[in-house]
């Protein structure tokens, strides 16, 4: 599964105040058959990252093989074809769900071409069809995207004469490995150095000492 962020946004009103924030658009797109998932979320931080795989994951009732994600800072600290070094929580994320990553390589089109023609259908026709509607809350906002995606996937293709629904539950969903018991809940990691205190979420505790 390719999974990237759109470079287009959507723009979302605040009722109480007006003010206009814009959203980031989330696309993954199946490799062999172009189903599609999508959602805007606030940010393109680590949060809001692994948040989107995991309703991804919910959204397809199973995970796939592996991951090819852009570079993006979030997720990748070093791409290389052999031994890509991911971040650690991403890292977690995908070993819970039993999912490989192999980050598409910089200067390498073919290696992200699939998500990057799955980004742009989104945004011609996604942001296409929301971009004379005005969105209140991010949750409208993810609904209108559904129904869309709803649309998107369920459109028969005139060269295949099937859909990408049709083709992922005939070819990809089969070879879904199954969803564990409970979803992935996120974790910050952080290096310190522990004296004698630690400081937790603004609470100081004494760590255990072995011998």
């Amino acid at each position: 599964m390719f999974v990237d962020y759109s470079g287009k946004k959507v723009d979302i009103v605040d009722p109480a105040t007006g003010a206009v924030t814009a959203a980031e658009i989330f696309v993954a797109v199946l490799g062999a058959s172009n189903y599609t998932y999508a959602e805007a979320s606030w940010t393109q931080s680590l949060p809001d990252w692994i948040g989107a795989h995991v309703r991804l994951f919910g959204f397809l009732s199973g995970c796939p093989r592996l991951l090819v994600p852009d570079n993006l800072k979030a997720g990748v600290h070093k791409a290389s074809f052999y031994d890509p070094e991911v971040n650690r929580s991403y890292g977690r994320m995908a070993e819970h769900y039993g999912v490989g990553i192999l980050p598409a390589r910089p200067y390498r089109p073919r290696d992200k071409a699939k998500v990057e023609a799955g980004v742009r259908f989104a945004q011609s026709y996604i942001l296409g069809r929301l971009r004379n509607v005005t969105f209140f809350s991010l949750d409208e906002c993810n609904q209108a995207i559904g129904e869309a995606l709803e649309r998107i996937n369920s459109h028969v293709m005139r060269r295949l004469g099937q859909s990408r629904r049709d083709l992922f539950l005939e070819v990809e969903q089969p070879a879904l490995r199954p969803l564990p018991p409970t979803p992935y809940e996120y974790a910050d990691w952080k290096r310190a150095r522990v004296d004698y205190h630690v400081e937790l979420l603004g609470f100081f505790t004494t760590p255990c000492h072995t011998a």
